[in-house]
């Protein structure tokens, strides 16, 4: 019997080991995994590569996974804003490295991973810093920059409702990152508010279906954030 439904989160986490590539969806606090941040940040391991939206808020979630030193360089499209306090202090004193990555086109190299496409060509960023040193071709009157496939050993994302063969529904704008990320992952553990029975999810409504989830975990909610 097919049962990916987990009790210990920190079990679970434990496959994780130090020098992982995580991705770790959530748009700033929208869809962030916090439970499973938290968890990851119990374990104490080190030299970490993220892949996120952004690089943090505040002192929660993953801005406090940032604080305790354990991610060695970050890949996102927005590392800075009014409470990214935590990452500015990090990279100012040269403790984290950063690859910035344009939001479309962090969506798009992580979904050729997912797709096991080899590269992809995009518009964005072409003639800016973020195409030195990258190959470029013009097609059909239009300049693009190659741009690689972006995957990772562990993708930490949230949902709403999942059932034990992994399926998962999302609500509403938490959505995001995770049905992407799922897919370009060696292993997707989706935190959850609640494991439901096989056939309670809507088909028409499962956005990341089973095969792409390897642990699902019910937890609570944390700090009021939304599902």
């Amino acid at each position: 019997m097919i049962d990916k439904s987990q009790a210990s989160l920190s079990e679970v986490l434990s496959q994780i080991k130090d020098g992982s590539t995580i991705m770790i969806g959530g748009f700033g606090t929208a869809g962030q995994p916090a439970e499973l941040i938290d968890g990851l940040i119990e374990l104490g391991i080190k030299d970490l590569v993220i892949v996120n939206n952004n690089a943090g808020n505040g002192d929660y979630g993953l801005a406090k996974l940032l604080k305790t030193g354990a991610v060695r360089k970050i890949i996102c499209s927005f590392p800075r804003q009014s409470d990214s306090w935590v990452f500015d202090e990090l990279y100012h004193a040269g403790k984290i490295e950063l690859e910035l990555v344009p939001q479309g086109n962090l969506a798009c190299r992580i979904q050729a991973a997912g797709m096991g496409l080899g590269a992809v060509f995009t518009p964005t960023g072409f003639g800016t810093l973020l195409a030195e040193g990258k190959e470029t071709r013009h097609i059909d009157g239009k300049d693009y920059v190659l741009e690689y496939p972006i995957k990772a050993d562990f993708a930490l994302i949230k949902a709403q409702q999942g059932d034990r063969w992994g399926n998962l529904v999302y609500r509403k704008s938490a959505r995001n990152f995770g049905p992407i990320m799922a897919m370009a992952a060696d292993v997707t553990i989706a935190q959850v508010s609640e494991v439901v029975q096989l056939g309670e999810l809507d088909p028409e409504h499962i956005i990341t279906p089973g095969i792409f989830v390897q642990h699902v975990l019910a937890v609570g909610t944390s700090q009021g954030q939304g599902e």
